[in-house]
């Protein structure tokens, strides 16, 4: 197994939670062996050097068979001082070696001045004949009595030596089992040495709580052998999470391995996975070497030597399944209790190698953790020096808890001037650090063209909006490849949203950066405002282009006819604020997004006819009349022309299937639509405004999936008996459409929204001939009209109106319908499932006394109804407004809210 300085090493060759250099001693060895060879070098010292070496304990043991009368060897002497922990074996004749005692000396001495650890074992002897020299200790010191050549002073040194290390606390071995022994004592070393490596070199800022995590889940695991995948972008501390984990649990295992940097070794050496099968089983079997000449005899040997070992083994870094099939091909190759720590940026390689994997996201820091790691980083203390707080806050919000972006920059700032971390903040808003982008950039790299082309588009155009929409917008397969994406760490999806973090976004600026540094025409993508006209204004746009986007420029340019000619694979277009005073000739055909607002021409290039389109979004055009061709667009999804005050008339959309959404708000000199509209997508149509508007299409029978219908404000006069067609719709606004009148029954089961406010009608009998309650009839299924006060019939008895078709009604609007006694009915079974009843400023002294028995009625607004007098009674959970109802005399305790916000 590798030593601990080794995977140290491969901690801090990766990006991690780490800081800055402790000024700790450097240790070459964790451990010298002192012990008298014809005693124990063949058993028990062989056994725990063994042991000590496999838990990855880098220890010093002499192997040189020495012969009486020669000078202990200086490379011991160093050997000992380079040493953090010394282990004594105190065997029945160590005494008699001159060399034994004088190790002890110099091993004692290095404990008073190099604070080193001694850990004592009294091995078939007593503590006590070691201090006193007794027994065969005694023997010893008499045959030193006789030897010429051994001094007073030594004798002296050698006495005082044994009674020290007889003092100090270690372990008694007598009649045990050896090899228990032997394995208490290695985890007591190994345990020491993993507390301290935490923070022996580096500052591992918020690794606790995320260890912690990881150990809670491996609490719920069975003895089965578990394979966990660490999974998240690059450089932000996936290797050093699994390098805290290991050291917390290894010595829980018969063998451990940490295999560091597979996909680095595998790139550069054509041998790389083979030399690491060799690593793996050297360090789990124990073995200086392991003779393997291919990765597929490789496999099999890890599978048959590893069967029947608990083993934890971690593979750093891993970017292609090839890479886990060697090593670490399947459960069944590992014995019962085993764990397979896997970190890797690619969650769909952990998912397909092994179903059964437990996949861990490692998240970015929060802020409090990035600014105490930049502060250890740039200050060596976990906070910043007041003089540069400001900054370090400033530096923390660009890296977003990215440990790698903290640690690069960190690093530059160390020991410089005010100026310079002004200076070097500013210049982070304009470029990166090309040592961060290129380690984001290898996820990247392992994408197809088409997943690399869905990222930068992303990346440049679509950070923030719907992934949904974005996946219509790119075509077929952009569903699947954005799950490559989030598996990948490049994108995540957050409440439908598609983000990424702001480095990885710089990453893909870069690489279209790259493509051509200095002639911005010859580029993919353009989304800077100067690159985008100065490509537009001086016509250098090529082929190449295939995005262009333009937010909220801050002034207005005029372009040439020409300025988009050369643009013939232009994919996504988004612009504003421009004037073509020469027209235009040329858009491109392939386009799949348009959005263009304000566009200033009243037609469009007769060559324009984009097959592929999904989105034409332009608000606030000029455009008088659409060209006959977009009435056949197989792809678009959403047509916007909202506030297109020239818009007279529509197309067709025969040839739209898939048109999902229409918008014509604020279109006020529209009046004609399609003479009928069948549309099976369709899910909302918004007319809202179009004011000149009085007739609406028939409806088709297809039309099932409408579901919101904007009508607000328009001249309709009647809706067509078809719209009982549409069974899906949810929401219909009328609201403020005056001239409407109709008489004839239909039913919309599924209505849950109605607005009617404002529909007052023209004529002073509208409410009995014409009125709300008629048009209930067409919209919502009603089969007589409702009582209405009439010179003609109030002496007629009539029936309680039959209601049908309101089951799923919510929400009711009748404000401001000139509603007075008797236009409510007195009985509103009918609305069982309404929670809010809107019937401010109308005409009526008082209300049906039945609304106290909708039993789901939660809102009732009752705002300005200046006539009103009196209230019915009200369970407690409905809340009323009657702010303005001035005439209001009785009401019920504890019902009214007379300042409820409505």
């Amino acid at each position: 197994m590798a030593s601990m300085s080794t995977q140290k090493a491969c901690t801090s060759s990766s990006s991690s939670l780490s800081s800055s250099s402790s000024s700790k001693t450097q240790w070459k060895y964790d451990v010298f062996l002192s012990f008298y060879g014809l005693d124990t070098r063949k058993n028990f010292t062989d056994h725990l050097y063994a042991t000590l070496k496999q838990k990855g304990i880098n220890t010093y043991r002499d192997n040189e068979n020495l012969e009486e009368g020669e000078p202990i060897a200086s490379g011991l002497m160093k050997a000992i001082e380079e040493s953090q922990y010394a282990i004594i074996i105190l065997s029945k004749y160590y005494a008699f070696s001159k060399w034994c005692l004088k190790e002890l000396v110099k091993i004692l001495e290095c404990r008073k001045e190099k604070e080193m650890i001694v850990r004592p074992i009294f091995y078939h002897v007593k503590p006590s004949d070691v201090g006193n020299q007794r027994e065969t200790f005694g023997e010893a010191f008499v045959k030193h009595e006789k030897d010429p050549k051994v001094s007073t002073e030594q004798m002296r040194e050698w006495r005082t030596a044994l009674e020290e290390v007889s003092k100090i606390r270690g372990r008694h071995l007598l009649d045990s089992h050896e090899s228990e022994d032997i394995q208490d004592i290695t985890k007591s070393i190994f345990d020491e040495l993993s507390c301290e490596s935490s923070d022996d070199s580096e500052h591992l800022v918020g690794i606790n709580s995320r260890v912690e995590e990881m150990m809670n889940l491996f609490s719920t695991m069975s003895d089965d052998v578990h394979f966990i995948g660490i999974w998240g972008m690059p450089g932000i501390g996936k290797t050093t999470l699994a390098y805290a984990i290991y050291n917390k649990i290894c010595h829980d295992f018969e063998a451990s391995s940490f295999v560091c940097d597979i996909r680095k070794t595998v790139e550069k050496d054509k041998q790389g996975l083979v030399n690491l099968q060799k690593q793996l089983l050297s360090e789990t079997l124990m073995v200086k070497e392991v003779n393997i000449w291919s990765y597929l005899e490789g496999i099999k040997v890890i599978g048959k030597r590893l069967l029947n070992k608990k083993v934890l083994i971690v593979l750093d870094d891993v970017d292609k399944d090839e890479q886990l099939k060697a090593l670490a091909g399947s459960p069944s190759w590992f014995g019962q209790g085993s764990r397979i720590i896997i970190t890797s940026e690619d969650k769909h390689l952990l998912k397909k190698h092994h179903l059964g994997t437990t996949i861990h996201r490692v998240n970015e820091l929060d802020n409090n953790e990035a600014l105490e790691l930049f502060s250890w980083i740039v200050f060596n203390q976990p906070y910043p020096k007041k003089e540069f707080e400001d900054l370090s806050n400033g530096f923390v919000k660009y890296a977003k808890g990215l440990p790698i972006a903290l640690k690069v920059h960190g690093s530059s700032l160390i020991d410089r001037p005010r100026k310079v971390w002004e200076d070097y903040l500013h210049q982070l808003e304009e470029t990166y650090k090309g040592e961060i982008l290129d380690e984001l950039e290898i996820s990247y790299r392992g994408l197809n063209e088409i997943q690399q082309n869905l990222f930068l588009d992303i990346a440049c155009f679509f950070k923030g909006e719907d992934e949904n929409r974005v996946a219509n917008i790119e075509g077929v397969g952009s569903s699947n490849n954005m799950k490559t994406l989030i598996d990948k760490s490049l994108i995540t999806i957050s409440e439908g949203k598609l983000q990424m973090h702001d480095l990885v976004e710089k990453m893909a600026w870069r690489v279209v950066h790259r493509e051509s540094p200095k002639k911005p025409g010859r580029r993919s993508r353009l989304w800077f405002c100067k690159d985008v006209f100065h490509v537009l204004k001086e016509n250098t746009g090529t082929k190449f282009v295939e995005g262009m986007v333009l937010n909220s420029p801050p002034h207005e340019e005029n372009l040439n006819d020409k300025a988009f000619s050369n643009m013939i694979n232009l994919r996504l277009l988004k612009i504003s604020n421009v004037h073509l005073p020469k027209g235009l000739n040329f858009v491109s055909n392939k386009l799949r997004m348009m959005e263009w607002h304000d566009y200033p021409l009243k037609s469009m290039p007769n060559s324009f006819q984009p097959d592929n389109l999904v989105e034409l979004i332009m608000p606030r055009s000029h455009i008088k009349q659409l060209p006959e061709g977009f009435g056949n667009l197989a792809k678009l999804r959403l047509m916007d022309l909202s506030d297109s005050q020239n818009l007279v008339k529509t197309p067709n959309f025969i040839g739209c299937p898939d048109l999902q959404r229409l918008i014509f708000r604020g279109c006020t000199r529209l009046h004609d639509l399609p003479r009928k509209l069948n549309l099976e997508s369709l899910q909302i149509f918004i007319l809202s405004g179009c004011v000149r508007l009085k007739k609406f299409s028939e409806i088709g029978t297809n039309m099932t999936k409408l579901s919101e219908l904007y009508l607000d404000g328009t001249a309709l006069e009647e809706l067509p008996l078809s719209i009982a067609n549409l069974t899906g719709l949810t929401l219909l606004s009328l609201q403020d459409c005056k001239n409407i009148s109709c008489s004839t029954s239909v039913n919309l089961p599924s209505l849950k929204t109605l607005n009617l406010s404002g529909c007052k009608g023209q004529q002073s009998n509208f409410w009995y001939s014409h009125g709300i309650f008629q048009m209930f009839r067409l919209t919502l299924g009603i089969d007589y009209f409702f009582p209405a006060p009439c010179p003609e019939l109030d002496s007629i008895n009539l029936p309680l109106p039959m209601l049908f078709g309101l089951s799923s009604l919510v929400s009711l609007d009748l404000s401001d319908c000139n509603l007075s006694d008797g236009t409510l009915p007195d009985d509103l079974s009918c609305f069982s499932l309404l929670e809010v009843l809107k019937l401010n400023k109308n005409n009526f002294t008082s209300l049906p006394d039945s609304i106290s028995q909708l039993s789901k009625l939660t809102c009732l607004h009752l705002e300005n109804c200046t006539q009103l007098q009196s209230l019915p009674n009200l369970p407690l959970s409905v809340s009323v407004n009657v702010r303005g109802c001035t005439s209001l005399e009785y009401y019920s305790d504890k019902v009214v809210q007379w300042n409820l916000p409505q």
